[in-house]
């Protein structure tokens, strides 16, 4: 079972199917009678992750990434948390890109204080400057895939190869790039963070988190997430379960159909810039080329103009449906400084990059020739 897409259909599946059911049935039930479990963490309970919807995905989701175990959480910042306190203790540092998810960056930024840990922000794609930040209590790396929301492309290669020499915990949040782009395992990785709320589910109709990697440290994380309790229920184990099975030719739509709106934004004389690794004027083109098998359905873009042109291209479209998230079928867009990333401050958005008028996409999974006629008729309104 070597291809990706078969391993996300029969992958994790039980064997023999569960009273001849082809779906995996759900199991809703807090609780399951003892067997004999010789540890409390072994008993059967959804807050131990442990029931046959958890099992089977958890095996599902590490044979896709080709990693030896797999954890589900209940969002993914439960897993980007809970995964960073497990690994953490108090007076360690964590060595992280500087464009994150503004989520991610609120909890280094707010929470690491409160629990006396530490953060050094270091530019992603400058490995050369990554050692003058890294202290005697530097315990982890954490980057993103492509970056949200600028669509960078962090040294990876790079980040696991100082992981690895300074005895470091590799971390990356492969979100943006979904396991059928980047497979972080193969790479030497240690832990790979998902939203599962996004691609993975790919519908938009639940929130969800996974941790993929080294078996000790999903374990260890384990333990961790059942003393937290943020555990993901069944029927949402169910429908992450169902969507894990299309995400193959969802994800391969959404890159080809990414890739041909990029090439009309590009050129369009109102379109200031364009953020997408599959161009290949893009800065992290050629690590894209690289390492992915697609570029992925996420962009960023700038008009020519003020913040007032941006929000008059987004009140003409008709497609695109104005709104936080991403990674569903149907095409979203927002505004990072008033969603995803705001409540990063001001001059710390600056700094990075992400301005007023930066306006982000996820294509999802209409007709490409719609989409483009959209942003054409909504372009020459603004």
């Amino acid at each position: 079972m070597t291809g990706i897409d078969t391993r996300l259909i029969h992958a994790g599946e039980p064997e023999p199917r569960i009273e001849g059911a082809v779906s995996m049935p759900i199991f809703q039930s807090s609780t399951f009678d003892y067997r004999g479990e010789g540890s409390y963490y072994a008993l059967r309970y959804i807050r131990l992750n442990n029931t046959p919807n958890h099992v089977a995905l958890h095996a599902k989701l590490a044979a896709i990434e080709g990693a030896q175990a797999a954890l589900v959480t209940a969002s993914g910042m439960a897993a980007v948390s809970t995964t960073l306190i497990s690994l953490l203790a108090a007076g360690d540092r964590v060595m992280a890109q500087d464009c994150l998810y503004g989520g991610t960056h609120d909890l280094m930024r707010i929470e690491f204080p409160r629990m006396n840990l530490g953060v050094d922000f270091v530019d992603g794609g400058n490995a050369a400057s990554w050692r003058e930040n890294l202290t005697a209590r530097t315990r982890a790396i954490y980057v993103e895939t492509i970056s949200n929301p600028l669509m960078q492309v962090a040294d990876l290669r790079a980040a696991v190869e100082f992981a690895r020499a300074h005895g470091l915990i590799s971390i990356i949040d492969n979100t943006f790039a979904s396991p059928v782009n980047f497979r972080p395992a193969g790479l030497g990785f240690d832990l790979s963070i998902h939203s599962g709320t996004k691609y993975l589910n790919g519908h938009s109709d639940i929130v969800a988190g996974a941790i993929i990697g080294r078996a000790d440290l999903i374990a260890q994380i384990n333990r961790t997430l059942g003393h937290l309790g943020a555990s993901l229920d069944p029927h949402a184990c169910f429908l992450l379960h169902r969507g894990l099975k299309t995400l193959g030719v969802r994800v391969r739509y959404q890159n080809a159909s990414a890739l041909a709106l990029a090439r009309y934004l590009a050129a369009h004389p109102k379109v200031a810039s364009v953020n997408y690794p599959g161009l290949e004027n893009d800065p992290g083109h050629a690590r894209a080329r690289e390492l992915f098998d697609g570029f992925g359905g996420m962009m960023s873009f700038e008009l020519r103009g003020d913040v007032a042109a941006a929000e008059a291209c987004l009140d003409h479209l008709t497609l695109p449906i104005s709104a936080p998230s991403l990674g569903g079928v149907e095409t979203l867009i927002t505004r990072p400084v008033k969603t995803s990333h705001s409540g990063m401050p001001p001059t710390e958005r600056e700094r990075a990059g992400i301005r007023e008028g930066l306006i982000r996409l996820s294509v999802g999974l209409e007709a490409t020739e719609d989409l483009i006629a959209d942003f054409a008729r909504a372009l020459e309104a603004c």
